[in-house]
């Protein structure tokens, strides 16, 4: 068991956080329980769910809190006249979108295949200045499913295929995967040791694919 951060009531920038983030659509449900600084800009926040989640950042996201969208304007933006606008998301924190227990905002992750979060302030904590710069996993359940396999769909007809060693793609689909996939899996100890591993208080994009390779004993 990993040691955990316990809120305290000192002299800290912010209350602590605890998000319940459940893909949408999983069953059994793929969720998290996380603990994170109330002043994190949601640009931190991404890369807190791609590490945690288990996502790769190799398309696009944003946040919806009230009915406003906001994401990296650098790649996402209002294409053409009359689309929502899009505000950046490194200039808005946790605390702005969703300032009270109960709140609860989306976070969707590749267009394509519509991977979407419900994300809910289950608790705001008191300060403390040993989780005022740091996210911390509590709990969670369930392998993230593997990038580009069609969505919640396409990823209830891949774990069909897998557990089928007759079906005629199931060699083809492990050939795809590239690596053993068990889809009850969550390390919740390695998950906190490459969440640790985020600076803070902005993650390059450079620095976020650095962690997510080691989390994935990838090697550039």
């Amino acid at each position: 068991m990993i040691s955990q951060i316990q809120p305290t009531t000192g002299k800290a920038n912010a209350p602590v956080y605890q998000l319940k983030v459940v893909l949408i659509g999983s069953k059994p449900a793929i969720w998290r329980r996380l603990w994170v600084p109330g002043r994190a800009s949601l640009g931190w926040l991404h890369a807190v769910l791609q590490v945690t989640m288990g996502w790769t950042n190799s398309h696009l996201h944003h946040f919806k809190a009230g009915g406003t969208l906001y994401s990296d304007t650098r790649h996402h933006f209002a294409e053409f006249e009359g689309d929502p606008e899009i505000l950046e998301e490194r200039k808005f924190t946790l605390q702005h979108i969703a300032p009270r227990e109960k709140s609860a905002f989306g976070y969707e992750y590749d267009f394509g295949d519509s991977w979407e979060h419900e994300i809910t302030v289950e608790k705001i904590l008191p300060s403390d200045a040993a989780a005022a710069t740091v996210a911390l996993c509590l709990d969670g359940a369930r392998a993230c499913p593997p990038e580009d396999c069609g969505g919640v769909w396409g990823y209830d007809n891949l774990l069909k295929i897998l557990k089928n060693r007759k079906h005629p793609e199931h060699r083809s689909m492990m050939e795809w995967l590239g690596r053993p996939f068990d889809a009850e899996a969550f390390d919740l100890a390695k998950t906190n040791i490459w969440l640790r591993k985020l600076k803070w208080p902005r993650v390059t994009e450079a620095q976020l694919r650095k962690v997510l390779m080691g989390r994935d004993d990838y090697r550039e």
